[in-house]
């Protein structure tokens, strides 16, 4: 199973194109299976769906959530897709198999006003609050995933157009920046970037204060502290000010289709999601405007 699993996941980083992140969780769930089957002494290409079965009781005993449980089928089934291909086994044991039903969670969302609040918290004094203004503008502002952000290089904005080119695995899209994100942008680039950066061949858009490419973890570690300096009692995160992003777009009148652009999804489903944040005013206009409404 090893050199199969090996081959699958060279299938998924080169052929797939799968971003890091999307990656490590398909090695991570496929890992966790592989131990289970040699804890079960079962060999992959014998595996029957009443295994497979058994694997998701062992699951949902330990405690594992309905959404994990159904990534984790989703990943097994994709690599038994793989090896059926190559004609490795006769037959794929999860085909059969049902995910379990995921109750779609309500998104965290904002306030207009604790987005202004929390925006406002960091200070352009110094090189970190240039930084951490531009930072969480350009997070609001485009509604970009953390892991798009910490990936984007400099050369990926273009300041003069006001526009940032967002790549996704293997898509790619252009998301403009408002006013008050490009302004606080322009400042960090032109006024703190190059003295953050310790060696000119550095390409990351934005770098820690050691003048490295920032991580996930300095990201939201930066958003939980100017959250409590906000005295926001509201859980925010990077996914969070995404949320808000898309609810505020759409409360102003925004077409969920060009949402959806903004926001990367394949699905207008992943979307559609956001319809419940509509205020009174939009719905009633929409009401008295739409021939079937």
């Amino acid at each position: 199973m090893e050199r199969q699993l090996k081959n699958f996941f060279e299938f998924l980083e080169n052929d797939k194109k799968l971003s890091d992140n999307t990656l490590q969780s398909y090695k991570r769930d496929l890992k966790q299976f592989r131990r289970y089957l040699e804890a079960c002494e079962l060999h992959y290409n014998k595996v029957k769906e009443e295994d497979i079965k058994d694997y998701i009781k062992e699951l949902e005993e330990d405690g594992k959530k309905a959404s994990s449980i159904s990534r984790c089928i989703a990943s097994i089934r994709s690599f038994y897709q793989f090896v059926l291909k190559n004609k490795k086994v006769k037959t794929d044991p999860t085909e059969s198999i049902q995910s379990p039903k995921i109750e779609k969670r309500v998104p965290s969302v904002l306030t207009a006003k604790e987005v202004e609040l929390l925006l406002d918290q960091p200070k352009d004094v110094d090189l970190k609050g240039i930084r951490d203004k531009a930072m969480l503008e350009f997070a609001y502002a485009t509604g970009m995933r953390v892991t798009e952000i910490i990936s984007l290089n400099l050369e990926d904005v273009n300041l003069e157009e006001g526009y940032v080119v967002c790549k996704h695995g293997n898509k790619q899209r252009n998301i403009p920046l408002g006013n008050m994100s490009l302004k606080a942008l322009i400042e960090y680039v032109e006024e703190a970037r190059d003295i953050l950066i310790k060696t000119e061949g550095e390409k990351a858009l934005f770098v820690n204060i050691n003048g490295s490419r920032l991580t996930r973890q300095g990201f939201w570690k930066i958003i939980k502290f100017y959250k409590e300096q906000a005295h926001i009692t509201k859980d925010i995160t990077p996914h969070v000010l995404r949320h808000s992003f898309a609810t505020h777009l759409l409360q102003n009148g925004a077409d969920l289709k060009a949402i959806q652009t903004m926001l990367g999804h394949s699905d207008i489903s992943s979307t559609q999601v956001y319809m419940q944040f509509q205020d009174e005013g939009l719905k009633n206009v929409y009401r008295k405007a739409h021939p079937r409404a």
